[in-house]
């Protein structure tokens, strides 16, 4: 069975730093672009940033500059590394494959302090 499993969220102040986890089980993920996506409270679902399966990455949004991407092959895992958070970063943090969507996972609820 295919499942996503994402972690890593909290509450932090603002500026501070949180490091997002993507597993997947039941599912290669190597081969496959990845994307984080979030979701804030009463907007909707917005693309964070995307990683093909060769390593190259493309940020939207405020997290440019903030927010890295990256891959770990090996433990079919994909993190988000995020720096220097700010309030309007709060949100609940999905990933995904990019062409062949799996089965959602529940998502890592980030909420940032001010």
């Amino acid at each position: 069975q295919v499942q996503l499993v994402e972690s890593g969220g909290g509450l932090v102040q603002a500026g501070g730093s949180l490091r997002l986890s993507c597993a997947a089980s039941g599912s290669i993920f190597s081969d496959k672009a990845v994307a984080w996506y979030r979701q804030a409270p009463g907007k909707q679902s917005e693309l964070v940033a995307t990683i093909t399966s060769g390593g190259s990455t493309n940020y939207v949004g405020s997290g440019k500059g903030r927010f890295t991407i990256s891959r770990d092959n090996a433990k079919n895992t994909v993190y988000l590394q995020m720096n220097n958070l700010k309030p309007e970063d709060t949100a609940v943090y999905y990933c995904n494959s990019v062409f062949t969507p799996l089965p959602w996972g529940q998502g890592t609820q980030v909420t940032v302090s001010s």
